[in-house]
């Protein structure tokens, strides 16, 4: 209760800011806007009872009805200054987010430099990523496996520059990779930049350098994120996303530290527009972490030490009765390398290196 009333605190402070604003700049305004998805999940992962899945984001529990998100955000904006402040709920901040400024998804403040330059910061959501991290926001409902190792949360600044309608350009500097608290004296570095072909389409590069092991470590871990993203309107009905992503560490390697560890990873999400209400989608996708950069090493069934190799293919359907809602039905089977055994089945009492889950969800923005 006491989350509640600091979040209302917050967004009575920022409507006092715009009606005090509005006094000094015609151009201020204030917004409020907020979003609740709810859900019903199954999954082949037998975890017990009111636990969370591996790979806990969207949809991250088997067997009950749940709330994915419930958000609010109040949003300031005039020619000279902007502000936003997003509070969210519900399983995905709970399995999924920081534990510090937990209710906090972003809270910013920035000032227009120049004509087109801003200086924006705070706690920010993620550059990065073929998707978003919401439903609302994708394709699918449920989310690659990339984008649950990628960063989600950031604290620091940013600089943004648009010369014209084509061009994106931001520079971050920021504490880590998905930390709000700086966990050495190092800072991240970060681009990204987008450029629009036309209404269609765009292509954006994404790029995240840092390096995240405690002060003292005898031996540099420096990471390069690296993210790709292609978007395209094939035909008013045909829409295609295709991201990659290629990730190294320095002296990551598991049987030689002296070597340089890789991620490979791929997603490629369709999407259908059969009727003006309904909607037919599908994702690939493919993960490669087989030193344990992200996912941490495992032990394989022949014993072997190794990271995550995983391959999915999602397909679902979507209904949307009004622009501001939709239902969606999805079903996406998840199978890891065929020595990777990190999923069981309660029923046959066997380990397995595949998870079948189905999920619904009904989301409306406001």
């Amino acid at each position: 209760m006491k989350r509640i009333y600091s979040v209302l605190g917050v967004l009575i402070f920022l409507f006092s800011i715009q009606a005090h604003s509005q006094n000094n700049d015609s151009t201020a305004a204030f917004k409020l806007s907020g979003y609740v998805d709810a859900y019903y999940a199954l999954y082949s992962d037998s975890v017990g009872n009111n636990n969370y899945q591996q790979f806990p984001d969207i949809c991250p529990k088997s067997n009950v009805f749940g709330i994915n998100v419930a958000q609010l955000t109040g949003q300031y904006t005039s020619k000279r200054a902007r502000a936003v402040a997003t509070f969210h709920f519900g399983d995905t901040p709970t399995s999924a987010w920081s534990p510090v400024f937990n209710i906090i998804q972003e809270a910013n403040a920035g000032l227009r430099i120049c004509d087109k330059l801003w200086l924006d910061a705070g706690l920010f959501k993620t550059h990065i990523g073929t998707e978003a991290l919401l439903p609302k926001d994708n394709i699918t409902s449920s989310l690659a496996v990339i984008t649950y190792f990628e960063p989600w949360w950031q604290a620091g600044a940013k600089l943004s520059y648009t010369p014209n309608d084509k061009f994106l350009i931001c520079l971050h500097v920021l504490n880590g990779y998905n930390t709000y608290v700086d966990n050495n004296k190092k800072k991240s570095f970060g681009l990204a930049f987008n450029y629009y072909f036309n209404e269609k389409g765009n292509i954006g590069y994404y790029n995240l350098i840092g390096d995240e092991f405690p002060d003292g470590t005898p031996s540099s871990h420096l990471r390069i994120l690296n993210n790709v993203v292609f978007t395209y309107q094939l035909t008013p009905k045909f829409k295609a996303i295709i991201g990659a992503d290629f990730i190294t560490q320095q002296h990551s390697y598991i049987a030689d530290t002296t070597k340089t560890a890789n991620i490979y990873s791929g997603i490629i999400s369709l999407k259908f527009q059969a009727k003006p209400k309904f909607a037919i989608y599908a994702r690939g996708e493919n993960f490669t972490d087989s030193q344990g950069m992200l996912t941490g090493v495992i032990v394989d069934s022949k014993n072997k030490l190794t990271g995550y190799v995983l391959n999915g293919a999602t397909l679902g359907f979507e209904y949307k009765p009004m622009d501001n809602a939709f239902v969606r039905l999805e079903a996406r089977d998840l199978i890891m390398d065929k020595d990777q055994l990190i999923f069981h089945n309660a029923n046959s009492k066997t380990n397995t290196n595949s998870r079948l889950e189905a999920m619904i969800n009904i989301g409306v923005t406001f």
